[in-house]
Parts: C-alpha cells; structure tokens; sequence
C-alpha cells in the first residue's frame, strides 16, 4: 500500500495547555480529505539522521473539513517529533501529511458512549463530540489531566459538555474512580480511552474485573517506540542487511534504506506493518499480535517491536 503525502501549511498555532499546542493546517492545493471521527494523520518531519514520522488525532469537526487542527504534547523525552514541532515549526510554514486514517471510530450502534481522556488523549474526543452532539447520542466524558502540564481544551469542553463533562486535576488532588464509572453504566454502553498506556491498562482491568466483554472496550495510545539495544535485518528479497540503532524503530531503519512497508498507526495497534520473521528472536511490543503468534515467532510489527538478539532475518 503507497500513502502519498499532502502537502499542507500551518496557518495558526495555539498554546492549548501549559505543554500542548495546536496546530491548524490548511491544503497548499485543493482541499483536505474528508475525515471521520477519531481519524488521525501521520506529520512528515524532517530530523538530523533521519525522517521522523509521529501520529496525530485529528480534533477539528469532521462536518467541516476545510482545515485540520492537531495538538501535540511537548514530551520530557522526546525522539524529535514533539520538540521538532514546538521548537521548529512556525506559522505559514510548509508541513507534509499522509491522508486521513480511521482506527478508532465511534460505534455509532451503541446506546452511549463514554469517553475516557488521560493528558493531550482528548485529541481524538474532539472530533468524537461534535459528531456525537449532532446525532443526540447518549455519552459523556471523564477527561484525566494534570493542569501544570496538560488539560488541553477545558472551557471549550466545559461549554459544550455542562454536567456530561468529568475533570480530574490530579495537581488538585482529583482522583477518577474507575470501578465507580464503569459500574454506574447501562447496558449497551462502549467505552473508548485514549491516553497513556497506565491509563488504558487500568481501564481495561477494571472493565474485566466488572464483567464487560472486550468488543465494549476500544483503545488508542499513539506512543513512541521505546529504544532498545540495535541490531540487524536481513532481508531476503532484496538481499539489503539493515543497520537498526538503538534509538530509531525496525520500521524507520527500513524506511531510511528505502524499504516500503506498509503502516498506519505506527503504534502497534493497526496491524498494517506486520512482517514474516525467518530467522531470530522477536522482543513483542505491539497491542496487535496473540499471544500465539508472539510464541510463534514468525512475524513482527516493525513499527514497535525489535530483535531480541543481535539481528532478525526478514520476509521483504
């Protein structure tokens, strides 16, 4: 599968929260894409050593898709991609993007919806509620946050929301009851989080310990690949061996020796990039594989999950 990149300009930036800022885009030529709820982009940017590629909810309103609006969360430990945007990009300069890509849409079937939102994890919420508002459906959202940091969007949300909206400073000392949300639901209720890891875990257990199926629960965390020790790939079709460094992911080695692979999320979560191992032992990071096909080892999602030795023969 090729995606072929938009080229865009940066037409306004917003300090959102004390370590976010929002980003509208607008098409150089023709208009943007039509986007549904919960879609994302992927923000092309250039780094010192290589081409950096983040994902970004898309947290405009899907009716009007004239312009895009992304917020991105300055990160303490960052690959490049947050402090290229917050420390580089300017108004009026050219960015490219990859169309429009849905992983977390609304199941618009569900009697309601609730929201659960950890940090710059409103995002994708953002294009949930103007949709949800529209269509009268039953939700609300417990929106998670620390405000010397993050709570991107609050008196927009509290507008719009009144009593449906749920906040939890934990500057303030607000600690969410998961148990006691997930009790309080009717049935035919989905739950969506998006939000740091810890918080999608806690969810999910909490979910599982109270009795809810898995087809209720839906997830998105665009986290970055945690760096590892480096290691090789051979590749087999093309006869190319990868240097993979410790601090870039199997998928971005690939894509710097000109290898396409397929790749949507860059989460481990799309399953788009999984790739036939031959030979080596995987280190499984991703939310995709069962735990059958992690025992197999007869595949790996580059996009996350690297070699648990020194190097991995591969099926491209």
């Amino acid at each position: 599968m090729s995606i072929d990149s938009i080229p865009v300009r940066v037409m306004a930036i917003e300090q959102v929260a004390p370590m976010i800022r929002e980003f509208k885009l607008e098409a150089i030529e023709g208009r943007l894409p039509a986007f549904s709820p919960g879609s994302h982009v992927q923000v092309i940017m250039p780094g010192a050593s290589r081409e950096i590629r983040n994902a970004y909810s898309l947290c405009g309103d899907p009716a009007t898709p004239r312009r895009y609006s992304i917020a991105v969360r300055l990160q303490d430990a960052s690959r490049g991609g947050s402090s290229f945007m917050h420390g580089q990009v300017n108004v009026g300069d050219q960015l490219a993007i990859t169309p429009p890509a849905n992983l977390f849409a609304p199941v618009m079937t569900a009697r309601k919806h609730l929201l659960i939102a950890g940090g710059v994890g409103i995002t994708p919420f953002m294009s949930y509620i103007p949709e949800l508002k529209r269509k009268g459906t039953d939700f609300e959202l417990h929106y998670l946050y620390r405000s010397s940091q993050t709570g991107a969007y609050l008196d927009q949300l509290q507008q719009q929301l009144g009593s449906a909206l749920h906040r939890y400073d934990s500057v303030q000392g607000n600690k969410c009851d998961l148990t006691a949300v997930l009790s309080g639901q009717g049935p035919g209720t989905h739950v969506y989080i998006c939000g740091p890891e810890s918080l999608i875990d806690g969810v999910r257990s909490t979910a599982a310990a109270l009795g809810w199926p898995d087809s209720l629960i839906h997830f998105e965390a665009f986290a970055a690949p945690e760096p590892g020790e480096p290691f090789k790939a051979q590749l087999t079709h093309s006869g190319k061996t990868v240097d993979v460094a410790a601090d870039e992911s199997l998928l971005e080695a690939l894509e710097r020796e000109g290898v396409k692979v397929p790749n949507l999320c860059r989460a481990g979560v799309c399953g788009q990039c999984r790739t036939a191992v031959l030979e080596g032992d995987v280190e499984h990071r991703d939310d995709f594989l069962s735990n059958d096909e992690r025992s197999s080892g007869s595949c790996i999602m580059p996009c996350v999950s690297r070699a648990a030795g020194k190097h991995l023969t591969l099926d491209l």
